[in-house]
């Protein structure tokens, strides 16, 4: 499970950013049992979070920035900084801007990690990974990495024994250095590579895998179980059944519906209406979620949920018993109210119109509101919460 996640440098964010996903402490929890999980490592972590923001605040971006982390693990390919990624603000002022990302995790096999990366256009400027056994406990440092003025890697401190020979031949950008020492069979390593991987689903939804035959093979699995039924029925509860085509399972899949008077009536999916197609592929995620214990951030999520369907997503997800977590953006505030959620469960992007960068925060940030009184929407609408176009 995700426990926080801070960047800086990234797209239109240029300030250190953070987001959490651990419950409140004290009274509060008393009101939403359901809406966090407590972990045998003593934290207590949310199931559901929703960010709002207008249109180009940054959401989006947000988002982009755990799925480029995400994408330097899962592609050896040359770790540095890409252009357009870049806050454009620091690349005209600094010669050679950083970007940073600090992401605290629970691995699948219950250890907390901490891994942390620097990067330039020239490569890595320092990677760390440090380890922990219970919320309260000190962070152990497992490596540190760091880049010499002459462009050599230097261990900082650290006990991966595997490190010597990572460092010896790693005076170049390709490949980090936990993958490295994951491929050596180091143990901590290896489970930061599965999480990243197998369980961090950032901002991508399944589709017609045709070149991807293990993918395609997955999804078929998830569309199969009578529990996918389950999720994809919220969409509309006239669908009974679902006949999987096994070459275009995102296109061919028939979707059976039944009137009252008990007719059967038989859609190809790319045929049905565009709500139902995309509900149909994010109810995939929904169920990796709920069943599968997976971390998902989903883009736009109001294209496909209305407030209705929002409000039947987040209980169905708050209500089962999992691992999992569901975080995803909207520009729909209407459903954002103090009896479904956690302040905490609620953060806002917004973006200075003077600046043109974006900001990241929580609700929790703001005393005024008030559990018993305030409403979200009005709150939002009046700019005192800022993430409006005509702030």
């Amino acid at each position: 499970m995700l426990i926080g996640f801070t960047f800086n440098n990234f797209c239109s964010f240029n300030i250190e950013s953070e987001f959490s996903m651990e419950a409140p402490t004290g009274k509060v929890k008393t009101r939403f049992p359901d809406n966090y999980t407590s972990t045998d490592a003593e934290y207590d972590l949310l199931k559901t979070a929703v960010i709002v923001g207008e249109n180009a605040g940054g959401k989006s971006n947000f988002i982009g920035s755990l799925k480029f982390l995400k994408s330097l693990v899962d592609v050896n390919s040359p770790v540095q900084s890409v252009g357009a990624y870049v806050n454009v603000a620091s690349a005209m002022t600094e010669k050679n801007p950083v970007q940073k990302f600090e992401i605290t995790f629970i691995s699948v096999a219950g250890h907390v990690y901490r891994y942390s990366l620097a990067i330039d256009r020239s490569g890595i400027v320092r990677e760390t990974l440090y380890k922990q056994s219970k919320r309260r406990a000190i962070f152990s440092c497992l490596f540190a990495v760091e880049r010499d003025h002459d462009g050599k890697y230097e261990k900082k401190e650290g006990k991966a024994g595997e490190l010597a020979a990572v460092l010896k031949n790693s005076n170049n950008c390709y490949g980090l250095f936990v993958c490295k020492l994951a491929l050596l069979g180091n143990k901590d390593a290896i489970e930061t590579v599965d999480w990243f991987q197998n369980i961090l689903l950032a901002g991508a939804v399944p589709e017609d895998r045709e070149n991807d035959a293990a993918g395609k093979d997955e999804d078929i699995r998830v569309l199969k179980d009578p529990r996918f039924l389950e999720i994809f029925r919220m969409v509309d509860y006239s669908i009974c059944s679902i006949e999987v085509d096994h070459d275009k399972p995102y296109g061919k899949s028939l979707i059976i519906r039944k009137d009252a008077d008990g007719n059967e009536i038989r859609r190809e999916l790319q045929q049905d209406s565009t709500g139902v197609r995309e509900f149909f592929a994010w109810a995939v995620q929904i169920f990796r979620v709920v069943y599968e214990n997976r971390v998902v951030f989903a883009d736009e999520m109001d294209r496909v949920l209305n407030p209705i369907l929002s409000d039947r997503v987040v209980a169905f997800v708050n209500g089962a018993e999992h691992q999992g977590q569901f975080i995803f953006s909207t520009h729909n505030v209407l459903h954002l109210n103090l009896k479904t959620y956690m302040k905490e469960q609620i953060y806002f992007v917004t973006k200075s119109k003077d600046s043109l960068t974006s900001e990241l925060y929580s609700l929790a940030d703001f005393p005024e509101v008030r559990y018993e009184t305030a409403k979200v929407y009005e709150f939002y609408m009046k700019g005192i919460l800022g993430g409006t176009a005509f702030e």
